[in-house]
């Protein structure tokens, strides 16, 4: 049986969107990514029209696409495994998405071909049990405008490092998430 998820927000609420059975693939619940939106939508003084964002982790597409439907104005996902890069694309194409750029490959490397691109959030919702952080909040450092915010999924809470400050955290289940910022350079 085939599981779906919708997007809760925006100009695509309750579109579903088909969850790929993948290993390490966990869509993120409704409840989290209301939160999450909540959190940005504060942060942001409700005007996402100017923002961009890199889900690099994409998996179902659930966060890129709710970003997407709450008007942002790009939105680029990284996601590995072919069927669901598959998935992906047919959602983006049936939503008429235009914002939304899907990317075949592996995060590290996607990271390494960014050269002078700058997002304003970037979302880690990566395999749990991999070790990803805090290694990976310094490899997206460099991508982040001044001031900027990442969105990150973990097994376990951590503690960021010092580049960034955590504006707010939560706990659902087996997710720890939280919302940081990298911090400001004092001139």
């Amino acid at each position: 049986m085939k599981k779906y998820i919708r997007i809760v927000g925006g100009q695509y609420r309750r579109t579903p969107i088909s969850v790929v059975d993948a290993p390490g693939l966990r869509p993120t619940p409704d409840r989290v990514r209301e939160t999450l939106f909540n959190w940005l939508t504060f942060f942001w003084h409700n005007d996402f029209s100017n923002k961009s964002i890199l889900d690099l982790f994409a998996g179902s597409g659930a966060l890129g696409f709710e970003a997407a439907s709450r008007g942002v104005a790009n939105v680029q996902m990284v996601e590995l495994h072919p069927e669901t890069i598959v998935a992906l694309r047919q959602l983006r194409d049936k939503l008429k998405a235009d914002h939304v750029s899907i990317h075949p490959g592996n995060a590290k490397s996607f990271i390494s071909r960014q050269g002078q691109a700058r997002f304003d959030l970037i979302l880690l919702d990566p395999p749990f049990g991999q070790n990803w952080f805090p290694s990976l909040l310094t490899q997206v450092f460099p991508l982040l405008i001044q001031g900027g915010l990442v969105y990150v999924e973990t097994e376990t809470l951590f503690e960021p490092p010092e580049s960034f400050e955590a504006l707010r955290t939560g706990h659902a289940g087996a997710v720890h998430y939280q919302l940081l910022q990298k911090k400001l350079l004092k001139t």
